[in-house]
């Protein structure tokens, strides 16, 4: 069992006067400031942490995490704010240390293809300063988080069918231990079968275990072509058969994304999408050299005319595609315009792609028996499909419904030998949901846990079930 107390108001008082006289005006109490780091772009409910600190080296993180353990004060790091799963909340108040001003790209290996960078650099800012290189970093979870985000959720999105997710990604990190010291873990060597794989334990720990503060990154070159379409279906089954078939034939897709037809609506109106219409849509993506892109495009189309698809509308130039693909990371933003005056999460689960056509008609079916306006989205390429559920937040029967849908499409997932989230992670919403995933092996990430972060101050809460 992990157990955490609330610090007294003396306790952080204390903790607050430290902080501003080795920080000053970067150590803030304000209520604006405070209120704008107590969520994430999921639910909204808020939990408001005592401090805000923002750092600008590994040694002073190193100072606040020394501060906060020694006094059994909770420590949330904070990126830009887009995770979804409540990761954010100061369920005991605390330090909430922000690293967005660290955020300097401190090595760049063009021959390695790697890069090191500071926590706070962001996946935009990233490929804007590394352009001239002629190499990318390609995950991309639709919003400009941080890369120490992406790295602490292990975050995926559009491009990991081809590119894989954070975890296949990252070499190597600088991790703040919750004792206040700084270790670094992995090497710029594409492989190791040195000691304990430490990188792979904190990726994913939503700070939990340790605060992510520099990261050692693979890159790819740019692709000599680029190629972007778009087709239609009449049915949602056969949109998804078709990504099932191309998958199980190996067609190197570098995206495949799916909308139902209540997302592309959603879309349709909020980006105005021109010449496209409010049925099942895939958007695809094809990278490599001019003859490979050609080759994956007809191998596709042999594949999408079985299932009566429309015909492609393909966006090769480079604003085209920008204006495409801002339409589908908009998708979110689309669903809450959708339906004015109410709220919505998005919940994500991820299958085996043999059931993947199963779970969705499932999660349908679920949505369906709600009756709240609900939008699928997903990178279907490996599984992974998001259910956005729209609810009234002032009416409490109608938020009860919402998460009992989000609690059965997870266990529909578990199910069918998939997980309760591919890439959001599991913060404060999923809980229960890991348990019946993982069982007794829950048991041993409590254990981990209580041996690195014995005192229990590094996001607590999160992500292990307390009990």
């Amino acid at each position: 069992m992990l157990t955490f107390e609330k610090p007294t108001d003396q306790t952080i008082d204390a903790a607050v006067v430290a902080l501003r006289k080795d920080f000053g005006d970067r150590a803030v109490t304000s209520h604006a400031v405070r209120e704008h780091h107590s969520h994430g772009e999921g639910m909204q409910d808020s939990a408001l942490p005592d401090v805000v600190v923002f750092p600008e080296t590994n040694e002073e993180v190193a100072s606040i995490v020394k501060l906060c353990n020694q006094a059994r004060i909770p420590v949330i790091a904070f990126g830009t704010g887009t995770s979804l799963e409540g990761h954010l909340k100061a369920l005991y108040g605390g330090v909430c240390i922000d690293l967005s001003r660290m955020n300097k790209i401190l090595q760049v290996n063009a021959e390695d293809l790697d890069c090191r960078v500071q926590a706070g650099v962001t996946r935009e800012q990233l490929n804007v300063e590394i352009r001239a290189t002629g190499l990318f970093f390609p995950i991309d979870p639709g919003a400009n988080a941080s890369i120490g985000g992406m790295s602490a959720t292990r975050a995926s999105g559009t491009n990991a069918v081809r590119y894989g997710t954070m975890k296949e990604n990252i070499l190597g990190l600088t991790v703040i231990t919750p004792d206040g010291r700084i270790i670094k873990t992995g090497t710029r060597a594409r492989k190791s079968s040195a000691g304990y794989d430490l990188t792979r334990l904190y990726i994913g720990s939503e700070g939990t275990l340790g605060i992510i503060t520099e990261i050692q990154l693979k890159l790819y070159g740019v692709p000599e072509r680029i190629s972007a379409a778009v087709c239609q279906f009449d049915e949602l089954p056969h949109a998804v058969n078709v990504v099932i078939t191309a998958m199980q034939l190996g067609i190197p897709m570098a995206r495949i994304e799916l909308l139902d037809e209540v997302q592309m609506d959603a879309c349709i109106k909020y980006s105005k999408l021109e010449g496209l219409q409010a049925k099942p849509t895939l958007f695809m993506e094809f990278h490599g050299t001019d003859a490979y892109v050609a080759e994956q495009i007809e191998q596709m189309k042999s594949i999408t005319v079985d299932f009566g698809a429309s015909d492609y509308r393909f966006a090769d130039k480079p604003e085209d595609r920008t204006k495409l693909w801002k339409a589908r990371h908009d998708a979110y933003w689309a669903g809450m315009s959708y339906s004015p005056g109410k709220q919505a999460f998005a919940t994500d689960s991820c299958v085996p792609i043999s059931r993947l056509a199963d779970c969705i008609a499932a999660a349908k079916a679920e949505v369906d028996k709600s009756g709240l306006v609900c939008m699928i989205v997903g990178h279907v390429g490996d599984g992974n499909f998001h259910v956005q559920i729209t609810f009234d937040p002032n009416d409490a029967e109608e938020r009860a419904r919402a998460d009992n849908v989000a609690a059965k499409i997870a266990r529909i997932a578990i199910e069918m030998g998939g997980t309760c989230t591919g890439e959001h992670g599991i913060g404060i919403h999923k809980l229960d949901a890991l348990k019946v995933e993982h069982g007794e092996a829950v048991d041993v990430m409590r254990t981990i846990k209580k041996a690195l972060d014995p005192n229990n101050i590094m996001n607590p809460g999160k992500t292990i079930p307390m009990n």
